[in-house]
C-alpha cells in the first residue's frame, strides 16, 4: 500500500496529476508551480511570445541557470574553506615543530 499524496498542479493553464511523498514535497511542488506561473505571466507580458512552449522553454532555462550558479557558488565556497583549513593547519603544523 502506498502512502503518497496525490495532488493536481497547474501551469501554464495545463494541469498535472503528480504523486508526492509527504506534505512537505506537496508544499515544495505547489510553490514551484506558482514561482513558475508567476514567471510564465512576467514573460507574457514583458516580450512578444505567441507560443506557450517558448514561454515555459524560457522559464526552465531560467530555473536551471539559477540552481546551476548557486551550484558553483557552493563548490567555490567549499573550495575556499577547503584552502583556508589547508592553510591553517600548516601554520599549526609550523608553529608546533
Amino acid at each position: 500500500m502506498s502512502n503518497k499524496l496525490k495532488i493536481n498542479i497547474i501551469i501554464a493553464g495545463r494541469s498535472y496529476p503528480l504523486s508526492v511523498n509527504n506534505t512537505r514535497e506537496e508544499q515544495g511542488m505547489r510553490k514551484a508551480a506558482i514561482a513558475i506561473n508567476k514567471l510564465i505571466a512576467m514573460y507574457e507580458q514583458n516580450y512578444a511570445v505567441s507560443d506557450k512552449q517558448d514561454v515555459l522553454a524560457m522559464s526552465a532555462l531560467q530555473f536551471a541557470s539559477k540552481l546551476e550558479i548557486l551550484s558553483l557558488d557552493k563548490t567555490d565556497t567549499t573550495q575556499e574553506e577547503i584552502q583556508k583549513l589547508n592553510d591553517l593547519t600548516k601554520l599549526v603544523s609550523a608553529h608546533l615543530e
